[in-house]
Formats: C-alpha cells, structure tokens, sequence
C-alpha cells in the first residue's frame, strides 16, 4: 500500500502568490520613483528595503502554504510556525547586511519603501478574495 502524500499547492495557485506580485510591484515602482526624485542611493536603498519586505514574505509563503486539506491540518500548522520563524530571522539577518555591507546607504529611503511594502500586506483581504480553491 503506498504512503499518503500531503495535498500541495502549486505555488502560483497559493493563496499569498498575487499579494506578493502586488508587493513586489509596489517596491519597484517606489524604488524607482526614490531613483528619479531623490538620485540613486536613495533609489538602490529604497529597493534594498522593499526587498528586505518582500523576500522574508515570499519565503513564509513557500514555507505557510504550501499544504492544503484537513488532512494535512498538523503539517498546516507546524509549516506557519517555521515560515515565521524563519520570516523573523531573514529580515533581521537582511537588515544587518544592509547596514553592515552597504555604503553609502538612505536609511530613510531603505525604511520607506520597507514599510510601503509591508502595508500592502493590509490590503491582502481585498487582494486575496476568491483566491481559495480545492486541490
């Protein structure tokens, strides 16, 4: 008899995958509208901080989301766990190289657009509406 295998989504059928093209536009347009107004370190740092916003996000989504079905509730739970987790460390390992490896640097610019990026994270609900589908 052979093992049951976890229901696994695709990842651009995943719940989170058009909420972070949305980010991932946000900080492109903002890191280059900083380029054109402001000269480019703020334009670089803008986009070093949308990246330190979306790239911890794309890795929870892999890890959050990548099981479906009530069957597979345990691993749901545990894989959330760890993709924040591991969400919370990237970020502060990202911020540190930035900090640490990058000069000269805007930190104005790297938190503005950080923060742009994560506040299309309250837009998800209106984002992520009828995304949901069965395997």
């Amino acid at each position: 008899m052979e093992p049951r295998k976890p229901n696994r989504l695709p990842f651009h059928r995943q719940p989170a995958f058009r909420l972070l093209l949305v980010q991932l536009v946000v900080l492109l347009i903002g890191a280059a509208t900083l380029c054109f107004a402001r000269g480019t370190v703020a334009g670089y740092s803008g986009l070093l901080g949308g990246l330190i916003a979306w790239l911890p996000n794309l890795y929870f989504a892999r890890k959050a989301f990548r099981y479906s079905g009530a069957r597979s509730a345990q691993l749901i739970v545990r894989s959330f766990y760890a993709g924040e987790a591991g969400k919370l460390i990237l970020t502060a390992v990202l911020f540190a190289l930035a900090f640490v490896g990058v000069k000269p640097l805007a930190p104005l610019a790297l938190f503005g657009i950080y923060l742009l990026t994560l506040m299309v994270s309250w837009c998800a609900p209106l984002l992520m509406r009828n995304t949901f589908t069965r395997p």
